[in-house]
């Protein structure tokens, strides 16, 4: 009796109050209904996240009494919209349930507790929270904002864009715009802007809302911001030719693709270029090695399409070679100029004799005999004009008056630089087809790269200010792999590097290249008063026996020898710097951009004196052997190189060039060659 009147109580009680218990309430009044055991997502804002919490309503959408799946009792009575129901949860049910729903959303998986509460304190955690549950089935998860002030997330796909592509003088312009839904659409400039300062793949497009790009989408739309610019009108991007072939790429991806027919006939012109092979030219007097005919090829295919390349083969491939074999397939479209170093300058005329004897090289300032401008005013098909840097700074207004057929900048790290007068003379020149040699495209700073391509394909990527924006500060202090991935796209179709390990398949055992250095005026002319000055002395050697005249004339040859190598071996206080020196102190740097390690030799000790000074001045770290090097000490400098400690080893020719076992060098320099050549040989 006591019960039944506690039931009766209890059920007008639950007019006002939701009341639970662990035994049946049934009573006449009460309605029986099937518990709701579907998982219910309640969202509200905390901070600048989410708040998150997952309940269950056993009584239906209409009642204000929510549960934890799985927990609490199980039997409920409550008024629910002016009626008493009362229902029996299946709490095994819910707590599945609960379990399928967060097996679902990754968000939630990873981080569940025990009480079905979640924290998200960062928003794009949040964000990425509220992406996952778009794909949700409501019977599955239903998500609900009880305090209202709802945030929307839509993901997009590149089928809701639509590209127009029009040519604009030597530009192309790309407009375009997304479909965000029936009633939104964004200007993809837009859109890039948001990317930009946005911290992750999701964008804001008005209170509360947001776009949810894919990674990959988010991947290709920067890239395309990176690759163009922005028109101040229209919010259009402008787009280098050479770069609008990666639009291509957008054709079968995105919901519309309109283009003019100008855009149309250069991705013709790209896929016909693809297949262009040229054939080495017959004039050509040397066999080309199979990678330099790739080399070749490669150069011809740029020159045909228009665009400059840059040649990066590592030191002693045959770089020179590739970019004659080049200038000879270009030869009767027009002059060639070739702008190197002086040092190497005299190399070209030499290789171009020996390896194309059909073109006509010209040393501009030394072989024209004062005569520069009318060298200039005449200058035709076959001709080669060979420079210096220093001649291109000094004559740049008489130079850039000239169209070239073929302008080839060889160590053009040499205008890396863009302050300088040298870049600026370089930039000036004018030409069909424009290529750089250098074995280093980047000695210090990614910076370097930029004026580069500002000579070979300017405008590529873009101004300055732009590429220390887009690459240089987010690869050098941000370490961003997406912005170097965008960059190594722009740039690998115009640099062609070949290392040594890549090709040594077909490469000889061996690879000489002779290095010839020029003397300049100054050392010219302390040469030619030794020389003299050895003429004099030998005017008596008639007057002495066959063997002391002998050993006379090869002193006098000695000293013009060691002149040669360094005039401070012969005059230690003339004050000159030494022209082999310097171009010794240009090919270690090369070799040590690019991790690479040699031997060093010298006959002359005092030679391998004068290097230590300049070695020990740039901090090069370096191991030292001749004749006075106790054996000991010498076989603990040995195992040192051979360990790593130390990029070059010095080593005078006659106590090194026998009896010594060093594999961690993959380069040989002779300072100064020697009367036997199978001494060099063996060494």
């Amino acid at each position: 009796d006591r019960s039944e009147e506690a039931l009766k109580r209890l059920q007008g009680l639950s007019r006002h109050v939701a009341i639970q218990s662990n035994v049946a309430l049934a009573g006449e009044e009460a309605e029986a209904v099937e518990p709701d055991c579907r998982p219910r997502l309640r969202l509200q804002r905390f901070a600048e996240g989410l708040q998150v919490q997952m309940v269950v309503v056993p009584m239906g959408g209409e009642s204000q009494r929510a549960f934890t799946p799985g927990a609490g009792n199980s039997h409920l009575l409550e008024s629910v919209a002016g009626r008493t129901v009362q229902a029996h949860r299946n709490l095994k049910e819910e707590t599945a349930r609960a379990a399928e729903a967060v097996a679902a959303v990754a968000m939630l998986e990873a981080g569940a507790d025990c009480d079905y509460t979640w924290t998200f304190g960062d928003p794009l955690e949040a964000l990425e929270l509220l992406e996952q549950l778009q794909g949700i089935s409501p019977e599955l998860l239903t998500v609900e904002w009880p305090k209202g002030d709802p945030i929307t997330v839509r993901p997009i796909s590149a089928k809701q864009f639509q590209f127009s592509i029009r040519s604009a003088q030597n530009w192309f312009e790309v407009e375009a715009t997304v479909q965000v839904d029936r009633d939104v659409m964004i200007k993809m400039q837009t859109l890039l802007d948001q990317i930009e300062s946005a911290n992750g793949r999701f964008i804001a497009i008005g209170k509360n809302q947001y776009i949810a790009l894919t990674r990959q989408l988010r991947k290709q739309l920067q890239g395309l911001s990176m690759s163009g610019q922005p028109v101040r009108k229209g919010g259009a991007l402008r787009i280098h030719p050479l770069a609008a072939i990666t639009l291509e790429q957008w054709k079968d991806e995105v919901g519309r693709f309109k283009a003019d027919a100008a855009f149309h006939d250069w991705v013709e012109r790209f896929r016909a270029i693809e297949s262009y092979q040229a054939a080495i030219p017959s004039t050509l007097q040397a066999t080309l090695r199979p990678y330099q005919q790739d080399g070749f090829f490669w150069l011809a295919r740029l020159a045909e399409w228009g665009a400059g390349g840059c040649l990066a083969d590592d030191m002693g491939l045959g770089k020179t070679i590739e970019a004659l074999a080049l200038i000879l397939h270009r030869a009767a479209r027009g002059p060639t100029l070739v702008v190197a170093p002086t040092s190497v300058c005299a190399n070209w005329v030499n290789e171009t004799q020996r390896f194309a004897p059909t073109l006509h090289p010209i040393r501009f300032g030394i072989d024209d005999r004062g005569r520069r401008e009318q060298v200039l005013e005449n200058v035709g098909p076959f001709d080669l004009v060979i420079c210096s840097y220093t001649l291109l700074q000094q004559e740049a207004d008489a130079i850039k008056d000239v169209h070239f057929a073929t302008i080839v900048l060889d160590e053009a790290q040499a205008i890396k630089n863009a302050a300088t007068k040298r870049s600026s003379a370089a930039m000036g020149l004018v030409g069909d087809f424009r290529m750089i040699s250098t074995g280093t495209p980047i000695e210090n700073r990614l910076a370097e790269l930029w004026n580069l391509f500002r000579f070979i394909n300017s405008g590529l990527l873009g101004s300055e200010d732009r590429f220390r924006d887009r690459f240089v500060r987010p690869i050098e202090i941000d370490r961003d792999s997406s912005a170097r991935a965008t960059l190594k796209a722009l740039v690998q179709p115009f640099i062609l590097r070949r290392t040594k390990s890549q090709v040594l398949e077909d490469l000889p055992a061996r690879t000489e290249v002779m290095r010839l250095v020029e003397l300049t005026e100054d050392e010219r002319a302390l040469h030619e008063s030794l020389r003299r000055r050895a003429l004099e002395r030998l005017e008596g050697v008639r007057d002495m026996d066959k063997g002391q005249a002998h050993i006379q004339v090869l002193a006098e040859l000695m000293k013009l020898r060691r002149c040669c190598c360094n005039p401070r071996l012969v005059v230690p206080d003339c004050g000159l710097p030494g022209s082999k020196l310097e171009a010794f102190a240009e090919l270690v740097d090369e070799l040590l951009d690019n991790q690479h390690k040699a031997l060093v030799f010298s006959q002359f000790v005092d030679h391998l004196s004068l290097l230590r000074e300049h070695l020990d001045t740039k901090k090069i770290r370096y191991q030292y052997l001749d004749g006075s090097t106790p054996a000991r000490t010498r076989q603990k400098r040995i195992d040192a190189f051979q360990n790593g400690q130390g990029d070059l080893f010095l080593i005078s020719l006659k106590a090194g060039g026998l009896g010594l076992n060093l594999t961690a060098a993959d380069y040989v320099i002779h300072m100064d060659p020697w009367w036997n050549p199978a001494v060099e040989d063996q060494a």
